[in-house]
């Protein structure tokens, strides 16, 4: 397991993504369980699986295709992941960060983040979408940072600021937008836990206890790396299940990726629309 990156091989990796791209992206998109459709809808598409490049990890998990597309999406040059890895595959918080490094070294300097989360917050149901206005970061609390190991000046400084990890004038796109398009957009706290076991009761009820809105299993370690480069981030959660407070439903990945069905194509209204402003 990786325990960090050299610079070189940050570079290596860039360097492999560089020569196959047909535009020069400045925003980067990640695309979490079910969600890849938004993917399909980028034009002059040119995509890289993840096999073909060297120390990016590889998705296991279905509902992650595990490729890189690149075009145009509504006018803007993206880099869009179509699939992640997670924590829990057994990869290391290196190599979960280690995307988002190499996106920077391309130059991207805005990052869209999504995810399919489970509901903690008893008013949001499956299909709905929340703007990420903070996160929990529980799993970097217990010692586990992608930002572990020699620091990389050329991204940023040892010790990151993360009082703004989303970009307040992205999250007031985001709110402008969804009010225009008459979509529902709730706004909460995410938290990442490292998974893969979905939460007992008991679990969902302390992080509603300490203002959580929503819980997955992503998203905040790819977070802290763009704001340690100074990448500006948009995060937006997909509701996959309601909030099992009181342990009377079963959670299951079954039921994360139908909701994707009726997460996508509302994300890709918002999104579109986020990226035609810019």
């Amino acid at each position: 397991m990786t325990d960090y990156f050299t610079l070189a091989q940050i570079d290596e990796v860039a360097q492999a993504v560089r020569v196959r791209l047909t535009t020069r992206p400045k925003v980067g998109v990640i695309l979490g369980s079910g969600l890849g459709a938004l993917a399909e809808a980028v034009e002059s598409a040119a995509a890289i699986p993840y096999q073909d490049l060297p120390h990016w990890p590889r998705p296991t998990v279905e509902g992650h295709q595990g490729r890189l597309v690149n075009g145009k999406l509504e006018g803007q040059d993206v880099l869009v992941m179509q699939g992640r890895s997670h924590y829990y595959e057994g990869y290391s918080m290196a190599q979960v960060g280690l995307p988002v490094r190499v996106m920077r070294r391309l130059g991207i300097e805005t990052l869209i983040v999504t995810n399919a989360a489970g509901a903690v917050n008893p008013d949001f149901r499956p299909g709905d979408l929340m703007l990420i206005t903070d996160h929990l970061n529980l799993i970097g609390m217990a010692g586990l940072s992608p930002l572990r190991g020699p620091n990389l000046d050329e991204f940023g400084p040892r010790f990151p600021d993360m009082s703004q990890s989303y970009d307040r004038q992205l999250c007031a796109l985001a709110r402008q937008v969804a009010a225009e398009e008459n979509l529902q957009l709730w706004e909460g706290v995410y938290v990442c836990l490292a998974g893969p076991s979905f939460e007992t009761p008991a679990d969902l009820r302390f992080l509603r206890s300490a203002g959580v809105d929503a819980v997955g299993m992503s998203t905040v370690p790819e977070v802290t790396v763009a704001r340690h480069s100074g990448m500006r981030v948009l995060g937006v959660s997909g509701i996959s299940n309601k909030a099992n407070l009181d342990g009377n439903t079963i959670t299951t990945h079954e039921e994360v990726l139908a909701a994707g069905n009726l997460i996508a194509p509302r994300l890709t209204a918002l999104l579109r629309g986020v990226l035609r402003r810019f």
